[in-house]
């Protein structure tokens, strides 16, 4: 494959499951969280058999669009089904533990992937996948009783649907194609579909997304912008870090990923403790002080030199670790808190989408600020100072970000 069809592996499944998940949110609280999430393991499951078993790259890359698809009716349905079953008082630490899962797959995901790279090439990765969605099947059939559709009186909008799914598509293409001007203006059209969509939205009788839920509480308005700038400023930090370790310090892939996973362990391990801290605590005060810890490590990031002690990135991907954990979980809770039963699945779809739009935000600056600072020069070791103001201008930038995010965090209000 090519660098660019590759690259849509990776792009197909980000830009399919954000084009979907709102949609897919509505259709969970209408026709039942249960079956949108039993019927996402089901398409994943499938969707990654068909990837395995691709004889060409775009088999591979239109299996990958049906396997986004599959995430985004797990993505939101999983936290909607745990708000709907745990009361008030326990969400943040169900949430917390829900958290930690997340993240100690993403530091098992680079052993597991380069293990069965290795041993069984790259179509072990999606095959992988079969079993263990038939397994996920079969517990929830057993163990997982009841079903809930609070809203399935009401309606789909279909015409909103589509038209949120195509602006979506829309600016998040545009946003991988940054820096380059088509990119621009492709996001420039899907922003202008987007408003189309909000005016339909404000007259619809049945909408996708009541534009109430933003009106009327500041706490999940504010909650879900602080969200978008905490993603927007961190996700690209572990592919900025992974081409730092290896072409600046000259560490091998496998080195540069056991330094990596100091921070989602961290995230792993504190997350449930911060969930059950904004049970108890104002959640705008745990996870404002989550977006402070992030803030200081990034600030950090824009010391690194190609002499820092090994010691020193240990140490701050620690401290990212912690800001991320004391961040993520308060901030969900409190989102998923401020609406009522109805609307769980639809909050949880908006909290996807702006998880997904923030790191398609975070690695579009990453690469106009490499695209700016490096042009055409090759990554390569003889540029890697050149690499390194690049990667330090990025990190400036995503802890002013992050600083902001610390006042969108604040400004939402009491929850308890």
């Amino acid at each position: 494959m090519s660098a660019i069809s590759l690259s849509w592996v990776a792009a197909s499944f980000i830009l399919a499951a954000a084009a979907s998940l709102l949609p897919l949110g509505r259709v969970a609280d209408l026709y039942g969280r249960k079956r949108i999430f039993v019927w996402g393991i089901l398409l994943y499951v499938l969707s990654s058999f068909l990837s395995g078993v691709s004889p060409s790259a775009g088999v591979l890359i239109v299996s990958r669009v049906l396997q986004g698809v599959g995430g985004a009716m797990i993505f939101s349905t999983a936290i909607a089904i745990l708000t709907s079953v745990f009361p008030a008082g326990e969400r943040g630490r169900v949430l917390g533990i829900n958290v930690a899962s997340v993240y100690l797959g993403l530091s098992l995901g680079p052993f597991l992937g380069g293990f069965l790279t290795q041993h069984f090439g790259w179509r072990g990765i999606f095959l992988a996948n079969v079993p263990l969605g038939l397994i996920i099947i079969v517990l929830v059939s057993l163990k997982l009783k009841g079903e809930w559709a609070e809203a399935r009186e009401e309606r789909l909008d279909v015409v909103g649907s589509i038209a949120y799914s195509l602006a979506v598509a829309a600016i998040m293409y545009g946003l991988s194609l940054l820096p380059r001007p088509s990119g621009a203006w492709i996001i420039l059209m899907g922003a202008l579909g987007l408003l189309s969509f909000l005016k339909w939205e404000g007259k619809a009788e049945h909408p996708i997304l009541d534009l109430n839920l933003f009106r009327r509480s500041a706490v999940f308005t504010f909650s879900n912008l602080a969200a978008l700038i905490n993603y927007s400023a961190t996700f690209a930090v572990g592919f900025l870090l992974s081409l730092y370790l290896q072409y600046v310090m000259g560490l091998g892939p496998q080195d540069a990923g056991l330094v990596l996973v100091f921070q989602p362990l961290t995230q792993a391990i504190f997350s449930p403790l911060a969930g059950r801290l904004s049970d108890r605590i104002e959640p705008r005060i745990v996870a404002s002080l989550g977006m402070v810890l992030t803030a200081g490590g990034l600030i950090l990031f824009t010391l690194l030199t190609a002499d820092t002690r090994m010691g020193f990135i240990i140490v701050t991907q620690i401290l990212l670790g912690l800001g991320f954990a004391f961040f993520s979980s308060p901030n969900t809770n409190a989102i998923m808190s401020s609406v009522d039963q109805r609307r769980y699945g639809v909050a949880s779809a908006v909290l996807g989408t702006m998880r997904l739009t923030g790191q398609m935000l975070s690695m579009g600056i990453a690469m106009m600020v490499l695209a700016g600072k490096m042009g055409e020069a090759p990554l390569v070791s003889g540029n890697s100072l050149l690499f390194l103001g690049s990667a330090r201008e990025a990190f400036l930038i995503f802890a002013c970000l992050c600083l902001a995010g610390i006042f969108a965090s604040l400004a939402r209000g009491r929850l308890h």
